[in-house]
């Protein structure tokens, strides 16, 4: 079986096309599949497993943290859900078309930023040009220093 993040994505504009989805693949659409499908719609930003089976600060109902990990383990498989480690903390998982699929993070403050592709179009050339390897930072994000830390950096400032 190929890697997740080398699976085509599955478009899904709503919940009810995300579980035609699942079924179109010959998978059932369960309840339990069905509320982590719409706790996946209902994030604004990529969450982790504990968030997600925790209902999201009560914005949906919660889940068993094991069934969530099975379900968004299958959801990747197929092609509707991806994630990142984005650091020294637990995946990050988002609706495969509604994220950009490459991801910076700054080692001092934490911020993830989700950039389209292109904007990294010239790092991957270099790499290639380097190495021959066909670089992405979708599974793994590039890590450094956001501007303000970076600028905080410079001056000496080491609290951030």
């Amino acid at each position: 079986m190929p890697a997740a993040s080398l699976t085509p994505t599955v478009a899904a504009p709503d919940v009810e096309n995300a579980l035609g989805a699942l079924r179109a693949r010959g998978l059932r659409a369960t309840s339990a599949r069905r509320l982590l499908v719409e706790a996946l719609f209902a994030a604004a930003e990529p969450v982790t497993a504990p968030e997600l089976a925790a209902g999201l600060d009560g914005g949906v109902p919660g889940a068993d943290l094991a069934a969530v990990y099975r379900n968004l383990q299958m959801l990747e498989r197929i092609g509707l859900v991806r994630h990142t480690h984005a650091g020294h903390g637990p995946a990050l998982y988002a609706l495969a078309d509604r994220v950009a699929s490459e991801f910076l993070r700054c080692e001092a403050c934490g911020d993830l930023w989700a950039l389209p592709p292109s904007a990294l179009a010239l790092v991957r050339d270099a790499v290639r040009r380097t190495t021959g390897w066909e670089a992405r930072f979708t599974h793994f994000p590039l890590v450094g220093l956001c501007p303000a830390c970076a600028a905080s950096h410079a001056a000496g400032d080491t609290r951030r």
